[in-house]
């Protein structure tokens, strides 16, 4: 799939929305993702995990590991792209933790997957994680860059979606001077 055909998949499954958003900071937006949505289309989300996967095949992954809740059907949908097994990471303590008998070995290759980054949070803490168990980290994809391509992690990055979205304070919001109202996703 070329961009405009992921782009357009994304908003046919009400993974982009657009019109006027309250986000969780206070800000106001033109557009929200709620990643969430795509997973209830099978064989939509089976190619974007394809999508995500691609860079990344011959590239020896062992294990594709994504934060909860965003990164688990990804990664699990990834890793059966590339022959790989799946875990997850959850919160814990303002980290990520490997629960439920998930374990990795020193040397493995592991491929971070996440559905959208923002500041790169989540996934920093996945990598801070893994960093003291001495995998090899192969990469981190995303399906949803909402940086446009800003953010660093320190490791090869992939995003399927590369977008840039612009919030405002709501004192300076022209959404509201338009007197477009304000819709509060659900999330």
């Amino acid at each position: 799939m070329n961009e405009s055909e992921i782009t357009e998949l994304l908003k046919s499954t009400g993974v982009i929305m657009e019109g006027h958003y309250l986000l969780t900071s206070g800000r106001h937006s033109a557009r929200f993702l709620q990643c969430s949505q795509l997973m209830q289309y099978p064989e939509h989300a089976a190619g974007v995990c394809r999508g995500m996967a691609e860079p990344f095949l011959g590239n020896g992954v062992e294990t594709v590991i994504g934060p909860a809740m965003g990164g688990v059907i990804l990664s699990y949908e990834i890793a059966r792209v590339l022959g790989a097994r799946a875990v997850f990471a959850e919160p814990s303590g303002g980290g990520m933790a490997l629960r439920r008998g998930f374990k990795v070995k020193p040397a493995e290759r592991v491929l971070v997957a996440e559905d959208a980054i923002s500041t790169g949070g989540s996934v920093k803490k996945v990598l801070d994680l893994l960093q003291p168990l001495d995998v090899e980290i192969a990469g981190v994809t995303v399906m949803i860059d909402r940086t446009a391509g800003k953010v660093d992690l320190g490791v090869p990055f992939r995003a399927l979606l590369e977008m840039e979205i612009e919030s405002f304070e709501p004192q300076n919001c022209p959404l509201c001077r338009e007197g477009i109202p304000l819709q509060r996703p659900k999330g």
